[in-house]
């Protein structure tokens, strides 16, 4: 009796773990693309399948499933799913007063496919945050960075470094919605903010911290060590195969 009862409850945990959670931010956007589909349906069933299967990509777009973070002083853990597209030395934003000389940024862009809940890298009080109003370029162009609609946030840690993180609106996103405030402690891999609809998010480290991981590598946010400030380990080599 016991086996009968054990195994139903078996293949339904299992069940319930391929089911993603899904952000708040997202279900009125489900319900609209469920309305569409309902009122593309009546018209004709062929667009009315056509927009039960963007409803169901919505869904996907603003899935929300947790993440194993890696917890140690020092680590920089990737803020959002997504490519490296660039790692490059250039001066931060003048908004975080950061610094006024170049400071190794690593770009990590986002498409519609990937999850875009946004974590954060480090550990640390929240010092700044200051967004930006701008264009809606493609985020992958290293314009955009200047140009673009942003958000951005200054993570102090415990040890008084100073990480930027900066959510960067694309071509298609148009609202930045951020989870977080001012004075605000966060945990390394803690959400706080999501981009809608593709874009962009950057990272700043601070001077003499080396990036581990190279150009067009796939990052998941809360999981992926983008850097390591102990120097633990020395920069890496990679290869495309």
């Amino acid at each position: 009796m016991l086996l009968k009862e054990l195994v139903p409850t078996t293949i339904l945990q299992s069940v319930r773990r391929q089911f993603v959670p899904i952000h708040k931010e997202g279900w009125p956007f489900i319900a609209g693309f469920a309305v569409l589909a309902l009122v593309l349906g009546w018209i004709w069933d062929p667009l009315g399948w056509l927009g039960w299967i963007l409803t169901a990509w919505c869904a996907y777009f603003f899935r929300d499933p947790p993440r194993t973070t890696p917890v140690r002083e020092g680590l920089v853990i990737s803020p959002a799913d997504g490519r490296v597209s660039q790692i490059v030395a250039c001066v931060p934003p003048p908004e975080l007063e950061l610094s006024e000389t170049p400071l190794t940024r690593i770009s990590i862009f986002m498409n519609v496919f990937d999850c875009h809940v946004n974590r954060a890298p480090v550990a640390g009080r929240i010092v700044t945050i200051a967004y930006r109003a701008g264009l809606f370029l493609n985020a992958e162009l290293d314009k955009a960075s200047d140009d673009n609609e942003r958000n951005g946030l200054v993570i102090e840690t415990d040890a008084g470094a100073r990480y930027g993180v900066v959510q960067i609106a694309g071509l298609i996103a148009r609202r930045i919605v951020g989870f977080v405030a001012r004075g605000q402690e966060v945990a390394a891999g803690e959400r706080f903010g999501l981009i809608r609809f593709g874009s962009r998010v950057d990272v700043y480290l601070p001077e003499g911290v080396t990036p581990l991981v190279g150009e067009g590598q796939r990052a998941v946010a809360g999981e992926t060590v983008l850097a390591d400030a102990r120097g633990a380990d020395p920069a890496r080599a990679f290869r495309t195969a």
